[in-house]
């Protein structure tokens, strides 16, 4: 089966008309790939009978097929919820799920899970359809109420229900919001459950997506689960300037990809030594001024001078046992890294002339001295 938006399952695209690749809350959003799917259970064993269903953005839990339905990746099927059924899509069957399940969840039971109920026909998705085509609507409706209860809060998303009886509103604050009036006014105006939950700023560009400074989608929004705190420090161990408009990504916060490369720069950053010890020479005392971990340098000055001196890390540590001792090399020069300098020969022979500029020239007087010689035969002959 298929949704209307952007027709994954076949058939020719309504919506964003890129069959089925799209990531804005579309089929694509933080997608598995089963690479289990082509494995055969040994004889006897039943499959795995708990199934992950995704619904809006990022939002997946895991149902129970009790029913024994056959129930395969992309169908879309409706299930029990808190009050009455929702509607979603299935991510993962099979003995992925199982991993998932225990990766996701401590505590499972099977049992104790909802269950499906049924494999969404077309007045399931004819619904499912038409609730999500009204919450841009229903959000901008409730932020009106919220301003004019004057409430410091953002709603930053809305998700109905598959069967339009509750609606669930995604909001960001500071601080905590007394809501309960506001629920009684949504209440009263839209006829239907609201719910209420708050989001960080990370999980709010998650749900809304985007493009980063490195001209990809969001890392929240396609494929990162997990938020893990981001310090100042993970820029200073790799060198970054301070600059919260560089750093910081949609959210406000500092960018998640800080952390990826982290443990390959604290793994290199072993083999340095400490930037706070003091170089001592006989010229005065030199100060660290930057490292380079991938080209294992580290660079040092003299205070009141604007002259680097790249050293190597075993040159640095050999300066700081001497010191140690007592003793004081004469300059930094006898230590910094000499760079080579390589003439490269361009290895080409000019055949037919045409890097000259003025190669055309020689033509150009050839039929000049022609017409010279024109205009004399005449006045010869007089």
């Amino acid at each position: 089966m298929s949704c209307k938006s952007c027709s994954s399952g076949g058939g020719k695209p309504n919506g964003c008309r890129t069959n089925g690749t799209c990531s804005t809350s579309g089929c694509n959003k933080l997608e598995v790939y089963d690479w289990l799917a082509n494995i055969d259970l040994p004889g006897g064993q039943q499959p795995y009978d708990i199934l992950e269903v995704r619904f809006k953005n990022s939002r997946k839990e895991f149902f129970r097929n009790a029913e024994k339905l056959n129930i395969q990746v992309g169908d879309i099927v409706v299930v029990n919820a808190s009050s009455g059924v929702d509607v979603g899509l299935v991510s993962i069957v099979g003995e992925l799920a199982r991993i998932q399940v225990s990766k996701k969840t401590k505590d499972f039971k099977p049992l104790e899970s909802r269950k499906i109920v049924r494999i969404a026909n077309q007045k399931d998705i004819d619904l499912w359809i038409k609730a999500r085509s009204q919450e841009k609507e229903l959000m901008y409706k409730a932020r009106t109420l919220a301003i004019n209860l004057g409430l410091q809060m953002k709603i930053s998303d809305v998700e109905y229900q598959g069967d339009m009886s509750k609606a669930t509103f995604y909001y960001t604050a500071e601080g905590r919001v007394d809501f309960r009036q506001l629920i009684k006014d949504m209440a009263g105006e839209f006829r239907m459950r609201i719910e209420m939950k708050q989001i960080g700023s990370r999980q709010e560009s998650a749900r809304l997506g985007g493009i980063g400074s490195c001209g990809r989608e969001l890392c929240c929004s396609t494929w990162l689960t997990d938020f893990r705190s981001v310090s100042t420090s993970a820029a200073r161990y790799q060198q970054l300037s301070l600059n919260p408009q560089k750093l910081a990504g949609q959210c406000g916060k500092l960018k998640c990809c800080l952390n990826f490369e982290l443990d390959a720069y604290l793994e290199g950053l072993k083999n340095f030594p400490k930037t706070e010890t003091r170089l001592k020479t006989q010229k005065g005392d030199a100060y660290h001024v930057k490292t380079d971990v991938f080209k294992h340098t580290m660079w040092y000055a003299y205070r009141g001078e604007n002259e680097l001196y790249p050293l190597k890390p075993e040159r640095v540590k050999e300066i700081i046992e001497a010191n140690k001792t007592g003793e004081k090399p004469s300059d930094l020069k006898d230590y910094q890294i000499r760079e080579e300098v390589i003439e490269e020969v361009v290895g080409y022979s000019n055949v037919v002339g045409q890097d000259s500029v003025n190669r055309f020239e020689k033509s150009f007087k050839k039929g000049k001295n022609k017409n010279q010689r024109r205009k004399k035969k005449p006045t010869q002959s007089k």
